[in-house]
């Protein structure tokens, strides 16, 4: 039998070997680079992921269960802004003593404020009116970070604005429905037991919205000021400890919460002195860490909510 054989060209394994080379480059070069977006606040973060999904690259400054009123940048953060082409700071003062502006500015790179055009609740402390910079709890206000976010976002990226303004819809109907669900579950707490007490004041956007603390002008009940760091009306006094005190002596609240970003040393020190059960751990300046059920802003709300209702029941 005879068998019909023909060499194999020596040169064809380096012609398939340049070929793919050669494609493998061309693949590379047209393919676009992804914008970095980068937020100072997990919640941005979050939001931010909602309107551009993977057509960016989304970076948060802080890190889950940091405190972004004492906040100290670091060298590492220097170079996370020095590789954005868009920086976005909540604004309101959250970020204590201006750091996300400062880090944009001295890397010349646009930034813009989440919270523009929000009408923030003032803080009264010290004959001062403060704007409360925690305006994420209202789920109104939300509405106007994915706003101000879509816009930044299609101002930077307007190839992908149809796809932009498609997730920042759809989160904004996944924000309805949580805030129907929230009303519900905090309908199911008795009235007199709407008693919200926490570290520092990072629920009253949530207070008012959901009708917390009705003796209190719908104002959270907390030991230390706005802020944790060192502004005016921020940090714990004698005179607002004793206030929390007889608070919750005269109001019978139920439990009290301390928060993740915050030592739980005052609030539980509080809970001795007052004889009231701790009702769990809150997440208001930072959510959760990856992998939890409070690592997205939906998560968050969600988790809080049935934590309170729980324990207030």
């Amino acid at each position: 039998m005879k068998f019909l054989f023909k060499p194999f060209p020596l040169f064809l394994p380096f012609l398939i070997f340049n070929l793919i080379i050669f494609f493998s480059g061309s693949a590379g070069a047209i393919l676009p680079q992804k914008p970095v977006i980068v937020s100072s606040t997990t919640q941005i973060a979050d939001f931010v992921r909602q309107v551009v999904g993977d057509q960016a690259v989304v970076k948060s400054i802080l890190a889950p269960g940091a405190d972004p009123h004492i906040y100290n940048v670091t060298p590492a953060d220097v170079q996370i802004v020095l590789g954005a082409d868009l920086c976005i700071e909540n604004g309101l003062h959250l970020e204590g003593k201006n750091w996300m502006g400062s880090l944009a500015k001295d890397a010349q790179k646009p930034l813009i404020t989440a919270t523009d055009d929000i009408q923030a609740l003032t803080i009264s402390e010290g004959g001062q009116s403060i704007p409360d910079p925690h305006s994420w709890f209202s789920l109104r206000n939300v509405a106007v970070y994915i706003n101000n976010i879509t816009k930044a976002v299609i101002a930077l990226d307007s190839e992908h604005q149809q796809q932009y303004q498609a997730r920042a819809k759809l989160f904004l109907q996944q924000l309805r429905v949580l805030d129907a669900w929230i009303r519900e579950q905090i309908n199911t707490i008795p009235p007199q037991r709407r008693i919200l007490v926490t570290t520092h004041d990072a629920f009253n956007y949530f207070c008012r919205e959901y009708r917390l603390n009705e003796k209190n002008n719908f104002l959270s009940i907390a030991p230390v000021g706005w802020s944790t760091g060192a502004e005016v009306g921020a940090g714990i006094t004698p005179e607002r400890r004793r206030k929390v005190v007889d608070s919750i002596k005269t109001s019978g609240a139920p439990a009290i919460f301390v928060e993740t970003t915050i030592n739980p040393k005052q609030i539980r020190e509080i809970a001795k002195e007052t004889g009231v059960k701790i009702g769990g751990e809150l997440y208001s300046d930072s959510m959760g860490p990856e992998g939890t059920a409070e690592e997205t802003y939906i998560g968050m709300m969600r988790e809080n909510t049935l934590l309170m209702v729980n324990a207030l029941k």
